[in-house]
């Protein structure tokens, strides 16, 4: 797994980071994020039907994932939720820690992004640093920064 923080620091890319006790769960994580500026958001990895393709669906926290939405919007097959083994072959996570930041480890750019568009009119949004150990607020401006440096395809929808 690649340093993000090195990574961050090379792209010039600031941040304030909140370090907590391991957050498996969206409401686990609201006990230990009391305080911060940023949007928390979710990370939801799926597949299509066939599993060639993957994606990785950003939505506001408080928001449930609409798979249909999802699917028409990129416009494949049946989606579902990726195997732990394809979350550790493209994005060399776990479970718990899926990150937009784990895009850095996506050399072949499988992964593509949805990220609602509720996320992206955020000026601060809150990301793992590939650890769900920690969480790092980050401007809006500076992740599109790290997403245009990892050059997966990345759509902005409704969801």
């Amino acid at each position: 797994m690649k340093d993000i923080y090195k990574i961050l620091a090379d792209l010039d890319i600031d941040y304030v980071k909140h370090e907590h006790l391991p957050i498996l769960t969206c409401e686990e994580g609201l006990e230990y994020r009391k305080g911060l500026k940023g949007l928390l958001i979710k990370n939801i990895f799926l597949r299509n039907k066939r599993g060639q393709r993957h994606y990785l669906v950003v939505i506001p926290q408080t928001k449930e994932v609409n798979l249909v939405k999802v699917r028409e919007c990129v416009r494949d097959s049946k989606l579902g939720f990726a195997q732990e083994e394809y979350l550790k072959k493209y994005l060399d996570l776990v479970p718990g820690s899926v990150s937009l930041l784990g895009l850095i480890n996506d050399a072949e750019k499988h992964v593509q992004v949805v990220i609602d568009n509720e996320v992206w009119k955020s000026d601060l949004i809150c990301v793992h640093p590939n650890t769900n150990m920690a969480t790092l607020e980050i401007k809006r401006e500076d992740l599109q920064k790290f997403l245009d440096h990892c050059g997966n395809k990345v759509y902005f929808y409704d969801l």
